[in-house]
């Protein structure tokens, strides 16, 4: 299971990027590690997965995970 956090919310809005678009990146993407950071505030690590939706927009999506599964820290269009 997964949820969007408050930020990814705001974010998915503003950049207009769907839950279908970053869903099929994040089944077909790849881990872009160079991207990968520790939060000190939360406590945890970000990880940066990036790939190219069915229309062909270059999408990195940060997630991050909690107990109850993975989270969607933001998403972000590439190269805009």
């Amino acid at each position: 299971m997964y949820r969007d956090v408050v930020h990814a919310q705001k974010r998915q809005t503003e950049r207009q990027i769907t839950r279908p678009e970053y869903t099929y990146v994040l089944q077909n993407g790849y881990h872009e590690a160079k991207k990968d950071e520790f939060k000190e505030e939360h406590d945890a690590w970000n990880y940066s997965i990036r790939g190219h939706t069915v229309d062909k927009r270059d999408i990195r999506v940060a997630v991050s995970f909690d107990e109850e599964g993975l989270l969607i820290i933001t998403t972000i269009e590439v190269g805009k």
